[in-house]
């Protein structure tokens, strides 16, 4: 492992507004940043109350204006909805802005309901659509071409770093094909991690953007000082999960110290289901659940991710993942 880094959805608290969700984001990137994160990542949501990153590309320029060194990106933007033009511009914006620290990941799920996609992008582009969006999108980022009649302005030239985000065998093979990065939605969707992972290395074919496979593995992170109040903050997330998939979507619950008083039991082995690829409990219980995934799936580069309903708290527990996978770097670096 060779670095750790940060997804943030901008959680929207119970008894908070999107304005505290996205002064927060700023915090923690602060925080990610002097704890030595490589990237902080951003994800769009779309008509969910309890996520303030749906205009993607702001929230990071936001997030990069109040930073000086950490890469800030997407983790990503939902491609099919939005124009690849529209994209590279937006970026090709923020790589002027913000030289050599801007990522952009893609996804090829609307990352909202059908309704939503549709008032997103009035004639949707299906899945089928993904490889030759993708491929659009980078032709814009790259040098400029000879009688080039459409240009991203700012955009073409700039070559943003484009990653291809998955949660199933399509991504990685996708990724392998055409030589870019991966990361795998493991901290919502652990079912296929490590067939994803075995794919894309296997089948990877070296590209003028990327000569050996690079992967990103996100887990999911919740520390404190003992198991037992990781266990009682992370129930926010649980929560918020669970309200989330009987269509009760809703800012970010408070925690429980029973979850079973508030949700049915099929509910909650759901959501742990769902949530199995993280490490919960103390510093101590955390590393060594951190080193176990390491282990086992070999990434280049672990991203943790976490909804913890009290701000403090939540920088806190990034604070200590930071702590205990920078011990993990540097046993990776000495061997």
């Amino acid at each position: 492992m060779r670095a750790y880094s940060l997804l943030d959805l901008a959680p929207i608290p119970e008894g908070a507004a999107a304005a505290d969700a996205l002064r927060n984001s700023l915090e923690l990137a602060r925080m990610a940043e002097e704890s030595g994160y490589r990237r902080f990542w951003l994800a769009e949501h779309h008509n969910m109350p309890g996520i303030a990153s749906a205009a993607t590309a702001v929230v990071i320029g936001h997030v990069a204006a109040g930073t000086k060194t950490i890469r800030v990106g997407a983790g990503g933007v939902m491609l099919p909805n939005h124009a690849p033009l529209v994209i590279a511009e937006q970026f090709g914006t923020l790589a002027a802005l913000f030289p050599g620290r801007i990522d952009l990941g893609l996804g090829r799920a609307p990352g909202t309901d059908m309704l939503t996609a549709r008032a997103l992008r009035r004639h949707l582009a299906g899945p089928e659509d993904f490889p030759s969006d993708v491929a659009e999108l980078i032709g814009y980022l790259g040098a400029p071409r000879d009688g080039a009649r459409i240009r991203a302005v700012p955009g073409e030239g700039s070559n943003v770093p484009v990653w291809i985000l998955g949660s199933s065998l399509y991504g990685a093979e996708f990724a392998a094909h055409f030589g870019l990065p991966y990361a795998f939605a493991s901290h919502f969707a652990p079912f296929a991690l490590e067939e994803a992972l075995t794919l894309y290395r296997a089948r990877f074919r070296p590209s003028a953007h990327l000569a050996k496979p690079y992967a990103i593995m996100a887990v999911g992170a919740t520390l404190a000082e003992t198991d037992e109040e990781a266990r009682y903050l992370r129930s926010s997330q649980i929560l918020g999960f669970a309200n989330l998939r009987m269509g009760r979507p809703g800012p970010l619950p408070r925690p429980v110290e029973d979850l079973s008083a508030h949700l049915p039991p099929e509910a909650i082995a759901q959501a742990e289901a769902a949530f199995s690829c993280a490490a919960v409990g103390s510093p101590a219980t955390a590393r060594r659940r951190f080193a176990e995934l390491a282990s086992r799936y070999r990434p280049d580069e672990i991203m943790v991710t976490g909804m913890i309903h009290d701000h403090a708290l939540r920088l806190r527990s990034f604070a200590l993942a930071a702590e205990a996978l920078a011990g993990l770097v540097d046993e990776a670096a000495a061997a």
